[in-house]
């Protein structure tokens, strides 16, 4: 066993025994912990040997270094190749790596995650890395002006995702010189080989399209592989692709290039041991990055949020737009991430005041979502929207943000069936369900002008996934200027000490409440009313109150009855909460092209539906 510390002169065969030790960490680690994904580990230990060793430039000491490289394995399952790299690095020990792999309460999960303070985001779910890389170089080139450099580690499976093709377009047209695409063509995927196999050409034939300088490579060729990454370093004006054909379980005879052995450990994990050179303890000084600074955030604390006067009509939407605007205007850390929809989300607001802050994703959600990421690993503060309807197409990524554990606001606009005449494709009738089921999400639906622009920085000082639903058309001003509106209140509206029922919507349903609530009093009924603009955390104090209070409920939701409003508010009771008698109205037909008032009153979530379930509920 020998040491070999990191120097200019550091040799080819020197390199290769870096690749072997790898695998052989790769197979120990599995192999100890009984499960894992060492063949697919074996494939790019060549590669990541030479990134290592030549080429990546990183401070394990300091993390937070903004000069530091980002290094991203898309194809996550290969973590037995990350650890074993922290290890020959010396971040990580061989105990930690032998004994904690895939274990409980260990760092070293199955796939990496940012328990890690060398991970940047959690990978696992194919397809994300290089989205989520496109974001990071976009912050190294366009935000913070540093000479980091961003390196992807995909597999060639993933590669029939149409996320990374989304990247692959993003980054070229964004002349992303400072990202590198290591792709990892091994032949085989978990059941079988790969679409194109080892044809490589059909792989730089599709990605030089999007405008990527391309290098094919073999993967297990030392000079080869620090031949491509060098001239990906030096390339100017396009991002590189090293696209290298590699043999999965290389090395192994038992595994090299044969199916069914992806997944599960070496068979015999002592012999291919032997087989790859015996255990070695190579340990690679990883070359530091020069001193760098990220530019500071400042901004104009006090600038004033937009204000609207009681009695207008303003469309919660255009006073998100220009809330934000201020945002930014407050807060230099503010990204804002559009869907090429600016113009009826009305983000585009803020492209006119803060243009280099401004980033076009067209009509790319996952791109948009895996942007947005990658921005706030460099600290920014990202803002991502486009309709609601369509933000279910990155439902994936805004899941896996969660597991990264990222700070990231998200709009969504024209939710729900009051958006009119568009018809359902248009319409957002599962988002409330959708973001609500994200863990540790917040959900926040506001119904006037001014609670939308209270609303629109608390956001930002928010941790986690937070979402804020946007109507399209114009609704009443019922709330004065500057009254505030905290993440997890609600605002009750009408409410007396003899309230028989109470109505609860959010967004267009709150004011149709409030006209019920009215009508309700012509009949002698006294309703309370409250509006639940933060759908999640809910104000359960409040509904527990009002159930003991009135002890019937109506709810009113723009939205399908499944895991929206109404179900926000029953999971306030139970365990020991006696629930109270309740109504659901939501929208369970699929609605066609009519009136916003139409839709309404079809869908079963107007005045009058609401009139008639809370006089049914009292008895009269």
């Amino acid at each position: 066993m020998n040491t070999v510390t990191q120097a200019p002169s550091l040799t080819d065969d020197q390199i290769g025994e870096l690749g072997q030790q790898l695998r052989v960490d790769a197979v120990r680690a599995a192999a100890a912990a009984g499960s894992g994904h060492p063949t697919s580990s074996m494939s790019a230990a060549d590669l990541v040997a030479v990134l290592l060793a030549r080429h990546l430039r990183y401070d394990f000491d300091h993390p937070e270094h903004p000069g530091n490289d980002h290094l991203i394995f898309s194809k996550g399952h290969a973590s037995p190749l990350l650890y074993a790299a922290y290890k020959a690095a010396g971040a990580i020990t061989e105990d930690e790596l032998l004994t904690t792999y895939r274990k409980l309460g260990g760092r070293l999960e199955g796939h990496p995650t940012p328990k890690l303070p060398w991970v940047d985001v959690a990978t696992g779910s194919l397809g994300q890395g290089l989205p989520i890389g496109v974001g990071v170089a976009m912050a190294g080139k366009r935000l913070d002006h540093l000479p980091y450099r961003t390196w992807v580690l995909c597999g060639d499976s993933e590669l029939a995702e149409g996320s990374v093709w989304e990247a692959f377009e993003q980054a070229g047209i964004e002349g992303l010189d400072n990202l590198t695409a290591i792709i990892d063509v091994n032949r085989l995927g978990q059941r079988g080989p790969t679409r194109h196999g080892w044809d490589l050409d059909a792989y730089a034939r599709r990605i030089s399209a999007f405008g990527w300088h391309t290098l094919q490579i073999d993967g297990h060729d030392i000079g080869a592989v620090d031949a491509a990454m060098a001239e990906a370093g030096a390339s100017r004006g396009a991002p590189t692709a090293i696209i290298a054909r590699t043999r999965k379980g290389k090395g192994v005879a038992a595994v090299e290039d044969r199916e069914g052995m992806h997944g599960k450990p070496v068979p015999d994990a002592g012999e291919a041991v032997r087989e790859l050179g015996g255990v070695r303890e190579l340990r690679i000084e990883v070359r530091h990055p020069e001193p760098a600074e990220r530019p500071a955030h400042g901004g104009d604390p006090k600038a004033a949020l937009p204000a609207y006067d009681l009695g207008d009509e303003v469309a919660t939407r255009t006073a998100f737009g220009e809330a934000l605007t201020v945002t930014g205007t407050r807060r230099e850390d503010v990204v804002v991430l559009d869907g090429e929809v600016g113009d009826s989300t009305k983000a585009e607001l803020f492209a006119k005041e803060h243009p280099e802050r401004y980033i076009e994703c067209y009509i790319a959600e996952q791109q948009l979502i895996g942007t947005a990421v990658g921005i706030g690993v460099c600290g920014w503060q990202p803002y991502a929207g486009t309709f609601a309807a369509f933000l279910t197409r990155a439902h994936d990524f805004l899941r896996m943000a969660a597991v990264s554990r990222s700070d990231l606001n998200v709009f969504g606009s024209h939710a729900g069936v009051g958006i009119g005449e568009d018809g359902p494709s248009q319409m957002a009738l599962e988002d409330l369900a959708m973001m609500r089921s994200i863990h540790g999400s917040t959900v926040l639906y506001p119904c006037d002008a001014n609670q939308t622009a209270q609303l629109v920085p608390a956001m930002a000082d928010r941790a986690g996934i937070t979402y804020l639903r946007t109507s399209r058309g114009n609704t009443p001003v019922i709330y004065a200027p500057g009254e505030e509106f905290p993440i997890g209140g609600s605002r009750v509206l009408r409410s007396g000490h003899d309230d028989e029922v109470t109505l609860i919507g959010a967004g267009v349903t709150l004011h149709e409440a409030l006209t019920a609530a009215d009508r309700l009093a012509d009949h002698g009924i006294r309703a309370r009313v409250i509006d639940l603009y933060s759908v999640k955390p809910v104000d359960a104090r409040t509904l527990r109150t009002a159930a003991e209070d009135t002890g019937r409920f109506v709810t009113a939701e723009d939205h399908h009855p499944e895991g929206g409003l109404a179900d926000a508010v029953l999971e306030s009771f139970g365990n020991g909460h006696p629930m109270p008698l309740l109504t659901r109205l939501a929208v369970h037909s699929m609605p066609g092209s009519a009136t916003p008032k139409e839709q309404l009153h079809a869908a079963g979530i107007d005045a009058d539906a609401i009139t008639a379930a809370a006089r049914k509920l009292v008895g009269r």
